[in-house]
């Protein structure tokens, strides 16, 4: 079957209240394909199977992903760790970049300036 056009149907359109009705607040879309080797259309549906609350966990950062790190003029110590870890000062920024699972693993994710 070869398609070639797709339609939306809105909710308030004409064409879609019996469907509404059919459904209720388990329809998201209508759409309507159509055929025209067979001269044909076709109707689908999309609705709502379930819904139940969701709870966002944090946000997924790349263990690669370059982070900028604070560090105090003073504090060579730490700045040792973050060089030995694989990290390195950027000069033109003043701040220090070392990859995000170095970070966590040295305990330094309070020290982040950017996400």
């Amino acid at each position: 079957m070869q398609q070639k056009a797709k339609e939306k149907g809105f909710l308030a359109d004409c064409g879609t209240k019996l469907i509404v009705d059919k459904y209720g607040d388990k329809l998201i879309c209508v759409r309507y394909i159509y055929d025209p080797v067979n001269q044909t259309r076709i109707k689908t549906v999309e609705l709502i199977e379930e819904k139940r609350p969701y709870i966002s966990h944090k946000r997924h950062i790349p263990p690669n992903k370059m982070m900028h790190l604070r560090v105090a003029y003073g504090e060579v110590s730490i700045g040792k760790l973050i060089k030995n870890s694989g990290g390195y000062w950027n000069k033109e920024e003043g701040y220090w970049e070392l990859p995000y699972r170095e970070v966590i693993a040295l305990g330094l994710d309070n020290r982040v300036i950017n996400c």
